[in-house]
């Protein structure tokens, strides 16, 4: 049997008429920048979400510098973040010569704990950046209720949690900005990069749509320093052909990461939904001992694994400025030793299911 780790084959196959049909058609007008799927598109991102504004734009990682660009993030201004997340979460603070404030992981979620929230806020504080890691949100009431308090904006990096929702809202409708990526793996890909950012703000998003485009109002009339940020009409066009089935993914994404809990839960630490949540699986990913030994001995059954995140941010030698060593934060540094995604896509099948739990378990034994 052979396992893919994320099969987006799978997936092409079924969706293949719709996808070709929409690329052809966008190689048939040749509107290859800006062109009518983009606009299409960001409706039915602003529906599906709820956010009064969706903006498609040219991957994740812009989405973030575009949020915080948008909101006048400078050099000496500190934006607080968790460690426990992919490097373009910080990355992005620290391009706009602002510091990035870490602040540690609830060990449960994974995602940036609350309570330690407020202790890192200081006079240059100037938004907060928690991160909806694995497919689940963070815990916007308690993070959105102490900004509210210090007057803060805050900014989901919902990379891997677009389709996920807390308590009946969706993830990028939940704070000030969401953004997410559609890179192929993300719940929702498209075949290159691609992402959005979404808001209820209208001047935010006024902004936002001039950053995208160098940051131009109208043609040839640039107000602010801007970027090329759009989002190409042909990976537009991949996304609207895989929208009519997104909820029916996000649903068998449920299914499988619940299953997998079911068959796991007595031999490792799996993912714990928080009430009020639901998990898009963006990785289904547990906690095991000797995770080296158990990642070989799978692969050596035919199953792949991976790590998200092995290194902290805290502990990369792009943030050794920082001077925040080994022990910084403890509960992100424990679980980026023990950490282990295990394959997840929706169309994986109980019975490759089954064999991946055999697996797990007989490499556990």
């Amino acid at each position: 049997m052979s396992i893919q780790f994320i099969d987006l084959k799978a997936q092409y196959q079924h969706l293949k008429a719709d996808i070709d049909a929409r690329i052809h058609a966008v190689l048939d007008h040749g509107q290859y920048i800006m062109g009518p799927e983009v606009k299409e598109l960001e409706a039915q991102l602003a529906d599906y979400t709820g956010a009064r504004h969706a903006i498609g734009v040219c991957d994740g990682t812009k989405a973030i510098l575009i949020a915080l660009m948008a909101l006048g993030i400078k050099p000496g201004d500190e934006v607080i973040t968790t460690p426990f997340t992919f490097i373009a979460t910080g990355e992005m603070i620290a391009l706009l010569g602002a510091k990035p404030v870490f602040v540690d992981i609830d060990p449960v979620s994974y995602n940036l704990d609350p309570a330690l929230l407020e202790a890192a806020i200081t006079p240059r504080t100037r938004a907060i950046m928690p991160v909806s890691l694995y497919g689940q949100c963070a815990d916007f009431d308690a993070i959105n209720a102490i900004a509210a308090k210090h007057g803060l904006p805050v900014i989901e990096d919902g990379a891997q949690s677009f389709g996920a929702s807390q308590h009946g809202k969706r993830s990028g409708n939940l704070c000030t900005i969401g953004t997410t990526s559609f890179f192929p793996s993300k719940p929702l890909g498209c075949y290159g990069d691609g992402g959005a950012v979404f808001t209820n703000d209208d001047e935010l998003a006024k902004k936002m749509r001039e950053i995208r485009i160098h940051g131009q109002d109208r043609r040839y009339h640039h107000p602010v320093i801007g970027l090329n940020g759009r989002l190409d009409t042909i990976q537009a066009a991949v996304l609207l052909a895989k929208m009519p089935s997104f909820p029916t993914e996000v649903e068998a994404r449920a299914r499988i990461g619940a299953r997998y809990s079911e068959l796991l839960q007595d031999v490792a630490r799996v993912p714990v939904i928080a009430a009020g949540n639901t998990h898009v699986y963006a990785q289904y990913t547990i906690e095991v001992d000797n995770r080296e030994a158990v990642q070989q001995a799978l692969q050596q059954l035919g199953v792949p694994t991976a790590v998200h995140y092995p290194i902290p941010l805290h502990l990369q030698p792009a943030f050794a400025h920082l001077g925040q060593g080994e022990g910084s934060f403890p509960l992100a540094e424990a679980a980026g030793k023990r950490v282990m995604s295990l394959p997840m896509h929706p169309f994986l099948d109980e019975a490759t299911q089954d064999a991946i739990v055999a697996a797990v378990k007989k490499a556990l034994g």
